[in-house]
């Protein structure tokens, strides 16, 4: 489904992004972790054709990310703020989204009622821009807006950020859903070490833009392989 062949960026002299071939299959759940720096948002950048890479190539479903957009029907994407429209409420943004995609407002509302618990009432019929939202709320938004057209990739980055506890466990069990039912690739990036490895089965572990280690086993194993890294 995607594959990375060669890929590098570099800011200036400073290189940061590596990785010389990377596969990623149709269903799988992918955490992407490491340290601040590690590449992790470039990578996801790189992904969704926000960055030029300086050389490589990303293909989804064959085709190069920088010369179709045709990939772009079929994924989902929240890396930060910058892609919410915040001088719109949070129904505009879900219609807005929806309409991109064809969608009518029935079939959005079809689509977020699943969520309305993640949302606690406190993101639908609140009469207030997204500018005005928490970090936490503001989050919410986005990642349901990238997840209403049901893309077969979803692509989240740091998705547990600004959460409350409950809406951190709310949203592992929204992601695992969402892939059982729908067999979509999902891929989450996360400095949080247990939230990651409680829903993603393979775990891609970057450090200065480079893959150190792809990591495909049972939780336990994996929990004291990244224990073992970073207390280093």
């Amino acid at each position: 489904m995607i594959d990375i062949k060669n890929l590098s960026k570099k800011f200036g002299d400073k290189i940061a992004l590596d990785i010389e071939e990377y596969h990623i299959s149709p269903g799988e759940m992918i955490g992407l972790v490491g340290n601040n720096g590690a590449g992790k948002t470039t990578l996801f950048r790189l992904m969704v054709d926000l960055l030029d890479a300086t050389t490589g190539e990303i293909t989804i479903n064959g085709t190069k990310v920088n010369e179709t957009e045709s990939w772009k029907d079929i994924t989902g994407v929240f890396i930060d703020k910058g892609f919410l429209i915040d001088y719109l409420t949070a129904e505009e943004y879900f219609y807005f989204v929806g309409k991109l995609y064809g969608m009518s407002k029935n079939e959005v509302d079809e689509r977020i009622e699943p969520y309305k618990s993640f949302m606690k009432d406190e993101v639908l019929n609140q009469k207030k821009y997204i500018r005005s939202f928490s970090a936490g709320n503001a989050q919410k938004v986005g990642i349901i807006a990238a997840m209403i057209h049901e893309p077969k990739i979803l692509i989240l980055d740091e998705p547990f950020n600004f959460l409350d506890p409950s809406s951190q466990e709310a949203i592992k069990r929204l992601l695992k859903e969402y892939n059982e039912r729908t067999g979509a690739c999902v891929i989450v990036s996360s400095h949080n070490l247990n939230h990651t490895i409680d829903i993603c089965p393979r775990i891609a572990l970057l450090e200065k833009g480079k893959l150190i280690k792809d990591l495909i086993a049972d939780r336990t194993e994996i929990t004291k392989e990244l224990s073992d890294y970073f207390s280093i």
